[in-house]
């Protein structure tokens, strides 16, 4: 079926050649490694770690970070597999292209922009929260109407995403400048409280390491998790259970490093930097995660611990309340780069999407001073500042987490199908033991996915059937790999 067409490795490589829709090649290693951790730690480090600590887990919160991160890390080793074998813009989607086709490629790429757009609006929200928490600190605070818990035009979002969206499309440099700056200030107050916190530290707290499970109260109707709908497991608290209960909540603390591949197409040497900026950065954060929330639940008991801010009440709760002013600027600092790099993982997706026709062409047109995508980055710019300003989200951000274990399940398919239908092509990086681990990343992600409500699952349904009736409607048609009497060249 003409749906199923594939896209070449060598024609994907090829179409980064165009002049017209040619990135500039600016990215080392280390700013790819940056921009992981700057969409890595976010609010996962604020306010997760005595969340799932309190309600899941308890001191073992630690074991559950480590589980979530081997999780990720097949997902993540796939991924490297398929960057560096093709090193093009569009993450996921061009790796769906190259293995499943045309119309699985433009599922999967629908589904990016989902979970990339609402996330980047989602997070610009909490940075407007926490912006407005700190003025008001200073004795500056803003209007209920445009930065409360409900305002009429949430303005500090808006603006929070314009610029950034400056920023991008002055460049991919630039932006990997300025989020390196901010990476460095989140991780040095993330470091501050590991070391500070080792100080007020009390062995007692750590026991019982692992809680005595306990039963939590079943949820009914479409709030209730798929698993339960389907094989009547109901959650627990605690207890070994309890532990991998909670590493499916902290798993999505680590969403974010699939990004890291839509740079691909810029970076210097792809094949080499791709795999190292994708893994470094996930072990990197996996660590800090593991190393906060161990001094958390040491600083405080895990049944005390704040559930909106664990870091900044537990030195509160040590007679140091300045750290908390402090704190609050590491969270800022983080949830900035987490919605700027949320918003070049969008960008680059859709370019590719549009270089390959199953988009408006036109929005692939680089920009001949920037060298990026400027025309495609305000439109991402614009929606995303619609959706922050004015959209009330609640719920709907878990469609966030669906959208990308559904990616990861996509990729770690098409690493077995690539190596089966094209085992010539040169791999700088070889993902080990496969198809083993390729099978376990999809096992372990349609696990976290049964773990999330039969509402979410209803919305993911909802937007897919919207993205297949575009397809068949307009991409199929416009589409480069369409036969040429459909008009598609």
């Amino acid at each position: 079926m003409e749906i199923f067409r594939t896209k070449s490795v060598e024609q994907s490589i090829r179409d980064t050649e165009d002049p017209e829709h040619q990135l500039r090649k600016r990215l080392t290693a280390t700013d790819l490694t940056v921009f992981g951790i700057g969409v890595i730690v976010g609010t996962g480090i604020f306010v997760l770690t005595g969340q799932v600590a309190k309600e899941t887990a308890g001191p073992a919160v630690a074991v559950s970070f480590v589980i979530a991160g081997i999780v990720c890390g097949l997902a993540a080793l796939c991924y490297a597999e398929f960057a560096s074998t093709i090193p093009v813009a569009g993450s996921a989607y061009t790796f769906a292209f190259a293995t499943l086709g045309e119309f699985p490629a433009w599922v999967i790429g629908w589904d990016l922009i989902l979970e990339l757009a609402l996330a980047a609006a989602v997070v610009a929200v909490g940075w407007s929260g926490y912006f407005a928490s700190m003025l008001a600190s200073f004795g500056i605070p803003l209007p209920t109407s445009i930065a409360g818990e409900d305002p009429v035009v949430n303005v500090p979002a808006i603006l929070i995403v314009a610029i950034l969206t400056a920023i991008l499309v002055a460049g991919i440099k630039l932006s990997s400048r300025v989020n390196l700056i901010l990476v460095i200030t989140k991780v040095t107050v993330v470091l501050l409280v590991i070391v500070a916190g080792l100080f007020f530290i009390r062995a007692e707290n750590y026991t019982p390491f692992i809680p005595a499970p306990v039963p939590t109260e079943e949820v009914g109707g479409l709030n209730a998790p798929l698993i339960q709908v389907l094989f009547g497991i109901t959650p627990v608290a605690f207890g070994v259970i309890g532990i991998f209960s909670a590493a499916a909540i902290v798993f999505f603390a680590f969403i974010g490093f699939d990004i890291v591949a839509t740079a691909a197409e810029e970076t210097i040497v792809p094949q080499r930097d791709v795999p190292r900026g994708i893994l470094g950065s996930l072990a990197i954060c996996t660590f800090l995660y593991v190393a906060v929330s161990l001094v958390v639940v040491g600083m405080q008991r895990y049944s005390e611990l704040s559930v909106t801010a664990p870091l900044s009440d537990a030195f509160i709760s040590v007679g140091h309340p300045w750290l908390a002013t402090i704190i609050s600027v590491g969270a800022i600092a983080g949830l900035t780069t987490v919605v700027l790099v949320l918003l070049l993982g969008q960008t680059r997706v859709l370019f590719a999407m549009s270089r390959d026709g199953l988009m408006p062409r036109a929005l692939a047109a680089v920009h001949p001073r920037f060298g990026t995508p400027a025309r495609l980055t305000v439109v991402i710019g614009v929606v995303t500042m619609a959706l922050a300003g004015f959209v009330s989200f609640g719920e709907l951000a878990e469609l966030v987490n669906i959208g990308t274990l559904f990616a990861f399940v996509v990729v770690s398919i098409g690493v077995m199908i690539l190596r089966r239908t094209r085992p010539d092509l040169p791999r700088a990086f070889r993902a080990p033991f496969v198809p083993v681990l390729p099978v376990v990343s999809v096992l372990a992600c349609l696990y976290l996915m049964l773990n999330l409500p039969v509402e979410t699952w209803l919305r993911f349904v909802i937007w897919m059937v919207v993205g297949v009736v575009i397809y068949f409607g307009y991409s199929y048609w416009h589409s480069r790999t369409a036969a040429p009497v459909k008009g598609g060249r």
